[in-house]
């Protein structure tokens, strides 16, 4: 086996059908709880943007309800996974620099900050992978649908 073939049981894996519903599951779950308990304690939430120093934290803490649960059920539905991805990953870049920004700290928080800051770009980088897969399995979908129509000529559509 070369460096460039998939092993049988990893192709297998791919190619199962809950494979993506799981995959984007796994993605967004901890979206999902973070918007929920933030409904459950709003009083909490507003709290978590005041200690950010967002400006008008009950408004921020409302947005990022509504992103957090839109962004993740569009990419839970497979439904304008784009949008919902790049909700989540700008949020998640926001988050990232007004959160942890490592550049402001020093010593072990330094360290710390670094390594959630890095955490969050990883993330980042899945909701773009996620918002590709999506497209071209879309893309995929429309040429399988396309091909599987008979193509009429005009001159068949006349009689001609």
């Amino acid at each position: 086996m070369n460096g460039q073939t998939t092993p049988q049981f990893v192709q297998s894996i791919l190619e199962w059908q809950w494979t993506w519903p799981v995959a984007r599951f796994a993605l967004v779950v901890f979206y999902l709880g973070s918007g929920l308990s933030k409904i459950a304690d709003f009083p909490g939430a507003v709290a978590e943007m005041v200690e950010a120093r967002m400006p008008a934290p009950a408004a921020m803490a409302l947005l990022s309800i509504f992103v957090e649960l839109t962004g993740s059920v569009l990419v839970l539905i497979d439904r304008w996974v784009w949008l919902g991805a790049g909700m989540l990953g700008v949020f998640t870049a926001i988050g990232a620099v007004t959160a942890h920004a490592f550049w402001k700290v020093s010593g072990r928080a330094r360290v710390e900050a670094i390594a959630v800051f890095l955490m969050h770009l990883g993330l980042i980088a899945a909701f773009v992978l996620c918002a590709l897969v999506a497209e071209r399995e879309g893309r995929a979908a429309q040429v399988a649908s396309s091909s599987a129509t008979p193509k009429f000529q005009i001159a068949q559509i006349v009689g001609g």
